[in-house]
This record gives structure tokens, sequence and C-alpha cells, in this order.
């Protein structure tokens, strides 16, 4: 279970000035770049995330994850736009979703891999972090994922992980909670306190696929996210997917 949050304990979404956010992210990216693997503060869980081979394996063996569970991209809405293959009304939900309702989520979609954004990621990365010719992008998880996303974007280095705990074995949303094993893989690791969305659940994002708007994983706020679809664009978000 989750401990209890103590008075007046750092939250991921307190706000962190501008420079240090810029340079902690700097930081985080030279290790990446270098092969590195990182674990990142996120509003939805503790995350560990790399962009090379070498980071991408030392993840999933840390995790002991099977690769037939992809990693995720950490975007924005910018990315989403380039990278998904999607309706226009599609591309429009998630516009509005991010920047009007706020809250985390992951979009699944079919991607252009032929992307000049993906030109310098290693097939083996790619292919660890896509299933059946979709990409899972995730939006909206706070201020260390959004920055990390826009200095990716910059730099033409996508960034990919997942949450940092052992595979099926709930997420972590303190630092000192992330599994001795995982933390051990990351040669950093930033601790902005505790996630704002920690929940007893171990819920991270909810994952949606936008083909036809089916939930792959039921994550923190999904009520609230499943409201916003249906008032803001009469869609019914369908149930999980066993």
């Amino acid at each position: 279970p989750l401990p209890p949050s103590t008075t007046g304990e750092r939250r991921t979404h307190d706000p962190v000035p501008p420079d240090q956010l810029q340079a902690d992210v700097g930081k985080l990216m030279e290790v990446l770049a270098a092969s590195g693997v990182a674990i990142a503060p996120l509003d939805v869980a503790y995350a560990i995330l790399a962009a090379t081979p070498e980071g991408i394996r030392r993840i999933f063996d840390a995790k002991s994850r099977s690769y037939e569970k992809p990693s995720g991209m950490f975007g924005n809405f910018a990315m989403s736009a380039a990278l998904h293959v999607m309706t226009d009304d599609c591309h429009a939900m998630v516009r509005e979703m991010v920047e009007q309702v706020g809250l985390p989520f992951s979009v699944v979609a079919p991607f252009r891999d032929g992307h000049p954004l993906l030109a310098h990621v290693d097939p083996f990365v790619l292919q660890s972090s896509s299933k059946a010719g979709t990409l899972d992008m995730l939006l909206n998880a706070g201020q260390m994922h959004d920055e990390i996303a826009r200095q990716a974007g910059d730099r033409s280095m996508p960034v990919f992980g997942s949450s940092a705990n052992l595979s099926l074995s709930g997420s972590k949303y303190r630092l000192g909670d992330v599994d001795h094993v995982v933390r051990q893989a990351a040669d950093v690791a930033f601790d902005y306190g505790l996630s704002q969305y920690a929940n007893h659940q171990g819920r991270s994002s909810t994952i949606i696929d936008f083909r036809d708007f089916s939930v792959i994983r039921v994550g923190v706020r999904f009520d609230q996210l499943r409201q916003a679809f249906k008032d803001r664009f009469d869609v019914a978000l369908k149930d999980p997917k066993p």
C-alpha cells in the first residue's frame, strides 16, 4: 500500500524553477545519449527511460519485463500530431484533452515510422517500443515529462520508457520506493517528491487505443477522462481489453 503523504511533503507538480528543470532534464538527456538509463519523477508515477538499445535492454532486464509489452514514448501534442496516423477529428481530440482538460493519458495509434523525428532511432528501440504497427505515446504526465518531450524533440532523440517498478508489481510514487534492482539499473535518478496522482491501486497512465477508443489500461483519473470524452466529443471509451 502507498504510504500516506506527510505534511508538507514535496509533490511532483510543485513548481520547479525553469532553469533548474531545464538543467535537470539536460543532464538526463546527456545520460540517455550516452546509452544510459534514467529514473524520472512523473505526475503519474516514477518512470525509467532510455533512448538506445543498451539502455532499453537494461530496463527490460531490471524490470523482468517481457518484450511483448512495449515501452511508451514520452511525447507532447506536437509529436503525436506529427507521428500518429489518425483522423483530423482524433488529432483535435488529443489537442483539446492536452490543452484544455489537462489530464494524463497515453495515445495508441498507427504511426509514421519513416518520419524524420524517428530517423535516428535504432530499429531495436523502435521495435521494443511499438506493437502491431502502433506507437504508445504518453502525454500530460507533468513538468519533467513535458520538458523531456520538448528537449527530445529539439534533439531529434525520442525517449522511451515505462514505470520504474518490477513488471506487474504496481507503480511507484516515491523514488525511495523504487525496487532496488530497478533503481540500480539507472545511471541517474531525480527525486521530485510524491507523484501527484499517487494512488493505492498502483495505477499509472490510462492507455487509449484511438483506432476504436478501447481502453488498453485503466489509469489515474480514468473516470474524469471518460467523462471528458463523452461530454466534449460524444465518444464512449470502451471497456478495457481483456
